[in-house]
């Protein structure tokens, strides 16, 4: 049975390496070709970063408009966290004071 399978294996990997492919519709050249549209309009060095925290007593703080959370820091100690929606700390223990949110835009 190895026999057969093995005679049955090397005609067809033969045969893919003799048949010739079309790379122009590759995988690889389409993500690429996808990548470089996308990529046309974008200009790194006219673009900036500005980010500032937002702080809110109990255990909710959200970012402005625009603006995306990045991270967050909870009062009493507390490092157990989530961001809701990509615009809201939540802060995740019984008992908490404040939250912050560390908010970021790109312009």
């Amino acid at each position: 049975m190895k026999l057969t399978f093995c005679n049955l294996l090397i005609p067809i990997l033969l045969l893919q390496l003799i048949i010739p492919g079309n790379t122009e519709c590759s995988l690889d050249s389409i993500v690429d070709t996808k990548i470089e549209e996308a990529l046309q309009d974008f200009n790194p060095i006219s673009m900036t970063i500005s980010c500032s925290s937002v702080t809110s007593s109990g255990r909710l703080a959200s970012c402005p408009a625009g603006s995306v959370a990045t991270s967050c820091a909870c009062g009493y100690g507390c490092g157990s966290w989530d961001i809701r929606g990509e615009t809201t700390c939540h802060c995740q223990c019984q008992v908490i004071d404040w939250t912050t949110a560390r908010c970021c835009r790109v312009g």
